[in-house]
Parts: structure tokens; C-alpha cells; sequence
């Protein structure tokens, strides 16, 4: 099955586009060794890497956002991940084929993600694509995040292109929700973090892909 060749194709960041869920966890296990807690899994961690510091806090440390101490933690946790954001992060595997595949195809690509724009730019500029991309989007770039369309309108904006052309694809149901509210096709990263109560198949996203390079089948460039 194929899809209609977009004039752009837009990416979430953590757990679409790249693997950062080692370098997310890392200050979760530094926080929770100082407190005298007993180690956490990366994996145990994992599913929660797409709602950011929120989510890691609230798994790591049992803190949610409504209680009085999760300001203090929040900051605590962004000023070690800022430090070593790129440790152990990486491009997912078959991620550079498929980035290489839309140049080829003339197919514009770029990043909307949630993370605060002021991560995102280091990130893709050390793994060698800030300069290739379309657009960058962060959760603060607009004023509004995810499931809000407006930074994925922002991105195909910025990537001169219309909305209805694009495609989005991310890790976690939020994507889906704003992809489509920006008349987008929606595809969910299955290979992803993919936190939530709901899998994948019940986000309601119009294709569903087990690895990057099957975004390689679904738009005939393989």
C-alpha cells in the first residue's frame, strides 16, 4: 500500500526521529541514586520519554505535576538533561536512509516536537540535520503544543508548503490528534516510546509503520 506523495513530510523528535530515551532517563537515575531509591530500568523508563520531564518525573520520583515539589524537580531535571543531551542519543535505525530517500524525492522534511525549541536545535545539530531541515518546531514556539495544530501549521509554514500536502508522524496519540487537526495524514511510529494507556492501533491514525523504512513502502520510494 502507498500513500499520496506529500509536499512534506514532518517528524516528532523523541522516539520518531531519533532515540533519546537513554539521555532522558539518565538524570531520573542521578535524582533517584541521590535520594537513596533503588535503580529503575531504562526500559521501565522508556514509555514515559515521550511526556518529557512530566512524564519521567511522575514515574521516577512519583511526583506529578499538581504537587508542590514538582517545580524544583523539573528544573533540576532540565539543567542535567540540557548538560548531556547528547550522550546516547541517535537516529533511529533505517532513519538516515529514509531522511536521504526524501531529499532524493524532493520531499521537504522537518521536526515538530514538544520539547522546548531551545533542546530541539542542539539536538538535530548534533546529529547533522538542523541544517537539512525544513522546519524546527518546539513546544514553545507558537505558544501552543501538541495535540494543538498550530506548530504543526507553523512547520508547513516555514517549509512554504500546505498543510493538507504533509504528513506527520509520531510516537504517541497526541500526534495523531494534532496531525490530524491540522488536516494532516497522520502516521503512528509504532517502533517508537509510545507511552499512554492506548497502543498504537487505537490512536485512529491513518497508517501504522513498525520501523522507519516502511515509511519508504507507504510512499513508493523503495
Amino acid at each position: 500500500m502507498t500513500v499520496e506523495r506529500p509536499l512534506a513530510l514532518f517528524f516528532d523528535l523523541d522516539g520518531t526521529l531519533a532515540d533519546t530515551a537513554e539521555d532522558l532517563a539518565a538524570p531520573i537515575h542521578a535524582m533517584r541514586a541521590e535520594r537513596g531509591l533503588a535503580p529503575l530500568s531504562d526500559e521501565a523508563l522508556r514509555p514515559y520519554a515521550s511526556m518529557g520531564a512530566r512524564g519521567l518525573i511522575m514515574k521516577g520520583l512519583g511526583v506529578t505535576r499538581e504537587d508542590a515539589g514538582f517545580e524544583p524537580l523539573r528544573r533540576d531535571f532540565l539543567q542535567r538533561y540540557e548538560a548531556a543531551m547528547l550522550v546516547r542519543t541517535r537516529l533511529f535505525d533505517g532513519m538516515p536512509e529514509v531522511l536521504d530517500a526524501l531529499d532524493d524525492a524532493g520531499i521537504r522534511w522537518g521536526v515538530v516536537s514538544n520539547k522546548f525549541e531551545r533542546y530541539v536545535r542542539p539536538i538535530l545539530a548534533g546529529l547533522g540535520l538542523l541544517g537539512r531541515s525544513a522546519c524546527v518546531v518546539g513546544g514553545d514556539t507558537t505558544g501552543y503544543s501538541k495535540p494543538h495544530p498550530e506548530p504543526l501549521l507553523h512547520g508547513a509554514r516555514l517549509a512554504a508548503v500546505d498543510a493538507h500536502r504533509c504528513i506527520y508522524v509520531g510516537d504517541d496519540q497526541r500526534d495523531i490528534e494534532a496531525g490530524h487537526a491540522a488536516r494532516m495524514a497522520a502516521i503512528a511510529a509504532a517502533y517508537g516510546f509510545c507511552g499512554g494507556d492506548a497502543p498504537p492501533h487505537q490512536w485512529g491514525a491513518d497508517h501504522l509503520i513498525g520501523e522507519p523504512l516502511d515509511l519508504l513502502d507507504l510512499l513508493g520510494l523503495r
